[in-house]
């Protein structure tokens, strides 16, 4: 039995959907937008050559206006000293980074969590039953990792000897392995930046460090609440040839809330340890060796506004028991944070179209008052990789929503809150790891660390790779993700219910 032939299909019959049109369009606004400068110096030059013979001789029009030699050498001169004063600022590169991994010991699962906040019988079963509720729906996994004096002692030790504990094994944990990788002397550190909004000791944090790896006398050391590469990043830029050491971690064991007050238990469901550690250099010969360069920083402080200062809030409840207490606004004003600061951030990183496009419909709302939906400028053309936050689900599903990301865009910091949880400021790094153990950064790519503060801010750092960054290297084997890897991404449900 035979068949008929298949019909041929030539591409030109094949009518175009808009969906391809409007792809097509926007290839070429994007091709002539971030062209312009060239395609307008084409004309520019061939009127030039055309009228080359009746334009009088350089040395005739300087005889005839001597003013414009000073005019001329004036411009020469300001540009000079706008080129010298641009390559004087000095690179910064991120030489390496490493995450702290706790021990199989401080395995925290859903069921542990629920049994260890019912241990102690001070929730209520309403308490109990509001977290389990946001457990089941938190995206975590049940490899998240919290404080053993939490877990395993009743009544849990929240003393300062705790805390110590946890916080100095997760800080030297990282530095340790961050050392090990890059072979740095710990007497050639400059600058010790350490950041830890809740957890601050006396002697600090930073004095901890000094005296674990006796470090040099004259060592510039800052402990922070906030954000802590662009204090770093300053710092480099004037104290030449040098290194600079970030930390990045927060402590649970002060900060377990036992009241019933809802919006602190939020606190006891989120966070989890973790810890990062970050040495940057402004040496020109640590560039070939450096995995990226920093290229801008943004921070956006919204404080002025009192909802936006007191939707992250430690205070007392009725029963003066302190905790953090979380706004329902939160999603709300994290999101107006943003928008703040990629309007700073957008000019810097953007292609030409972008910008136009949302200069355009800002103009069209603003001045013209037409009712026109605003632009929101495709990031995915500036950047090849994104670590936002992982503050919790709630935060990336708006972190995706607005800037419009796909899922594999938001792979690593899912990923992150699945294994890792809300580990604060240092998820971006568990992030960055993510991509590098998968062997998805390649050299010039962009990626971008976006963080959220209570304050409240938003605090943005773009770096570009120098280099391939192999994962299978020797240098490799103290990512977190390494022994792993294979067995993500994973399927997160929506809801993953707790078996009692």
């Amino acid at each position: 039995m035979s068949s008929a032939p298949p019909k041929t299909v030539h591409r030109s019959s094949v009518p175009l959907t808009p969906s391809v049109k409007l792809k097509y369009v926007k290839l070429g606004y994007h091709y002539l937008a971030t062209n312009s400068v060239y395609l307008l110096l084409i004309p520019l030059i061939a009127v030039t050559l055309t009228n080359l013979p009746s334009i009088p001789s350089l040395l005739e029009i300087c005889n005839q206006n001597p003013t414009l030699i000073l005019a001329v050498a004036s411009i020469s001169l300001s540009l000079i000293l706008a080129v010298h004063v641009a390559r004087s600022r000095r690179s910064v590169y991120l030489l390496d980074f490493a995450c702290y991994k706790p021990s199989p010991a401080h395995f925290c699962s859903r069921e542990l969590f629920m049994e260890v906040s019912s241990a102690p019988g001070e929730f209520t079963e309403d308490s109990l039953d509001f977290q389990r509720r946001i457990m089941e729906k938190s995206g975590y996994g049940q490899m998240t990792y919290a404080p053993t004096g939490l877990l395993t002692k009743s009544p849990p030790d929240q003393s300062i000897a705790a805390a110590r504990e946890e916080t100095e094994a997760a800080i030297f944990g990282a530095i340790d392995n961050l050392l090990e990788k890059v072979g740095v002397e710990v007497r050639e550190i400059g600058v010790l930046v350490v950041n830890s909004s809740m957890f601050n000791p006396t002697p600090s944090l930073s004095a901890a460090i000094v005296n674990r790896y006796k470090m040099r006398g004259n060592v510039l050391s800052y402990n922070l609440g906030g954000i802590s590469v662009d204090l770093a990043k300053d710092l480099l830029q004037v104290h030449p040839h040098t290194y600079a050491l970030v930390v990045s971690t927060e402590n649970i064991t002060r900060n377990w809330y036992f009241g019933n007050h809802r919006p602190m238990l939020l606190t006891n469901c989120l966070f989890r340890i973790g810890a990062a550690a970050i040495l940057l250099t402004n040496r020109p010969s640590d560039r070939r060796r450096s995995k990226y360069q920093l290229r801008h920083t943004v921070r956006t402080h919204r404080g002025a506004s009192d909802k936006s200062y007191r939707c992250v809030f430690q205070q007392e409840d009725d029963r003066n028991i302190i905790g953090i207490s979380l706004s329902k606004e939160l999603m709300a004003i994290a999101g107006e944070a943003l928008k703040t600061n990629i309007t700073t951030l957008g000019p810097l990183v953007l292609p030409v179209a972008e910008q136009a496009l949302f200069l355009a419909t800002l103009v069209a709302k603003k001045l013209l008052r037409w009712k026109v939906k605003a632009y929101v400028p495709d990031f995915k053309l500036a950047f090849e990789h994104f670590c936002i936050h992982a503050g919790g689900r709630g935060v990336l599903d708006e972190m995706e929503k607005s800037l419009e990301l796909t899922d594999r865009h938001m792979e690593p910091s899912r990923m992150t809150l699945y294994r890792f949880g809300n580990t604060s400021s240092s998820s971006v790094w568990y992030e960055l790891a993510y991509i590098e153990a998968k062997g998805r950064v390649r050299k010039r790519d962009r990626v971008w660390q976006i963080g959220f503060g209570s304050g409240f801010k938003c605090n943005s750092v773009v770096w570009r790779a120098l280099r391939n960054v192999d994962p299978n290297c020797e240098r490799e084997k103290k990512n977190p993700w390494r022994d792993e890897i294979d067995g993500f991404p994973v399927h997160v449900p929506k809801v993953a219910p707790i078996l009692s």
